[in-house]
């Protein structure tokens, strides 16, 4: 082919990668898991914050009036997206977890008399990241000072939260735990029980160390009196904890995944999350498949092999990359989707033991995600979690602080099983300062037309959300629709499809179990999406929660401050 036929092809592909600026929204959108939280990202906009200042208010609150999901105990990922002059620059933070220094490889592997430890109590705890997430996206992207943007948690610590059914169900999963540690139960319990519905729940300590944070920054968490009560508490209680521990705690900036299909650039989550490798995977791996109408037989079978295919990948290959070497660049290559598209049977599931010896492995649900967007465009999706409800169900007397049990999203067992039955190998074992493999998959996905801002809690399952999610935004699907689509799910172990109870009906199950699937019904409805589309070439914005939770998603013409 001569240079000059060439030329054309490559300018017409450069073009077609490329997301050019568009005018900003003149209105601003968020999605969340709580509507406290929703309101205080909408006061902080109206107050003149952007939407990093927004994310900050957002994410504080969530801590404070979903204390089953996320916390500044806790870690989570943050995915920025800030318009540009003639592109959008998108940044990710990763506030995931820290290992504790003293913490290594088989330290739970002898667990014959204290087999709850890994879920149970600070030594199941890693280093939070959320405090130092928000001083960092105060200090480098927010127009607000810290006080500001944290002025709305640190009311609804102050005021209190009225407890909905949410929290009295997920208190039922963890009520042994919470009464077993006298702080969490004088806090987030009544008499021992689950509150009655709409009873307030107030944090005055937590409000006093979301002031000390607000107040000193990094320091007024990981440094100091408040450092020290963390401390002193966790080693009080059998933790590992050190001050070495909080002083050295800092975010990192990544560059998130990024990847075409469909005609629109996929903004996804780099490792240690394997969201992003994942969705690449399976949705370029799609694109290799015959054509398939989505919804059908057919199209459900090709989306559950490349799933299987991703999720061993996850247990094998993935971890903290700042520790092993994940083939990033190779996994998120449309030439390695090609390669696991070649291994589908279209007439026949390939069982998950003829991918290898299995690596099992957990991951825990409960999660928290919002999504939100200002009137200049900039946009934030953020997954936040401290992984089982009530995290540690262990809250560290005099700070309000309820801790995480994210160690149990290493491979405790490398060899063996976590508690959400993921398959784990020697990639993400424990080591000291090492983050844990997550598969929260804050999204985005842009073209010239739109802006897609998407995620979800539910463990193992978010990945495969975002997927569901993903495919329903590329076929132009209304934002509504991506948030409440019945759900399926396929994890490589165990070997099942886990399917809501409308997801599929008599005869497609029948005609997936003819193609040699097992089929799992989960017997309720699993995840709390939170999304919103920017339609650009309409200048409308429209944003959804998950009808399956309790949260609000709101679209309004910010108030301009005074």
């Amino acid at each position: 082919m001569s240079m000059l036929v060439r030329l054309p092809i490559l300018l017409a592909l450069l073009l077609s990668l490329t997301v050019h600026a568009a005018p900003a929204p003149d209105q601003q959108a968020v999605a969340s898991a709580h509507p406290v939280a929703t309101a205080a990202g909408h006061l902080i906009l109206d107050q003149g914050g952007n939407a990093f200042d927004a994310a900050i208010a957002v994410a504080a609150t969530l801590a404070v009036v979903e204390p089953y999901g996320s916390g500044i105990g806790g870690g989570g990922f943050f995915l920025l997206r800030q318009p540009g002059d003639n592109t959008p620059r998108y940044r990710f933070i990763d506030a995931r977890e820290t290992a504790p220094l003293a913490a290594h490889r088989d330290m739970y592997l002898d667990q014959a008399n204290e087999p709850q430890r890994v879920i149970n109590g600070p030594l199941a705890a890693g280093i939070p990241g959320t405090p130092a997430a928000l001083v960092h996206l105060a200090e480098n992207y927010g127009v607000l000072p810290l006080a500001q943007s944290l002025a709305p948690a640190i009311a609804a610590a102050e005021d209190g939260f009225a407890v909905g059914e949410s929290y009295r169900t997920l208190v039922g999963f963890r009520l042994a735990a919470m009464q077993a540690d006298a702080e969490t139960a004088r806090i987030f319990l009544q008499n021992d029980q689950a509150p009655a519905s709409g009873s307030l729940i107030r944090q005055p300590e937590l409000a006093d160390t979301l002031r000390a944070l607000a107040t000193q920054g990094h320091d007024g968490f990981y440094r100091g009196p408040v450092a020290e009560r963390l401390v002193s508490g966790v080693q009080a209680a059998g933790g590992i904890w050190q001050p070495t521990d909080l002083e050295n705690y800092r975010v990192i900036e990544r560059e998130p995944i990024r990847f075409d299909s469909r005609g629109f650039e996929v903004i996804s989550a780099p490792p240690p999350s394997a969201g992003g490798i994942a969705l690449a995977g399976i949705l370029q791996g799609l694109e290799q498949l015959p054509a398939a109408t989505p919804g059908s037989v057919q199209w459900t079978h090709q989306l559950v092999e490349l799933m299987r295919r991703t999720y061993r990948d996850r247990a094998v290959l993935l971890g903290d990359s700042d520790f092993i070497e994940v083939p990033t660049a190779r996994l998120v290559s449309a030439e390695y989707a090609r390669q696991l598209a070649a291994g589908v049977n279209p007439e026949q599931a390939t069982p998950s033991t003829e991918l290898g010896p299995p690596q099992p492995f957990q991951e825990g649900t409960n999660t928290t995600h919002f999504s939100l967007i200002d009137r200049q465009g900039n946009a934030v999706a953020a997954t936040l979690s401290i992984n089982l409800p009530f995290g540690a169900a262990f809250t560290v007397p005099g700070t309000g602080v309820l801790l995480n049990n994210e160690m149990d999203d290493f491979a405790a067992d490398p060899s063996g099983k976590n508690s959400y039955a993921l398959a784990g190998s020697e990639a993400n074992a424990i080591a000291p300062g090492k983050r844990p493999l997550s598969s929260m998959t804050p999204t985005m996905l842009e073209n010239d037309g739109q802006l897609a801002v998407l995620g979800t809690p539910g463990g193992s399952r978010i990945i495969s959300m975002v997927l569901l999610g993903t495919l329903q935004a590329m076929d132009a699907r209304p934002v509504t629709e991506w948030v409440s689509r019945p759900r399926f799910h396929h994890q490589y172990l165990p070997d099942h499809i886990q399917v809501e109870d409308s997801a599929f009906d008599s005869r497609q199950q029948a005609a997936l179990q003819a193609l040699g699937h097992s089929i799992r019904p989960v017997g309720r409805d699993y995840g709390d999406m939170q999304a919103l589309l920017w339609d650009k070439r309409r200048g409308e914005l429209s944003a959804a929660s998950d009808p399956r939770g309790e949260g609000e998603a709101s679209v309004q013409h910010p108030i301009k401050p005074d």
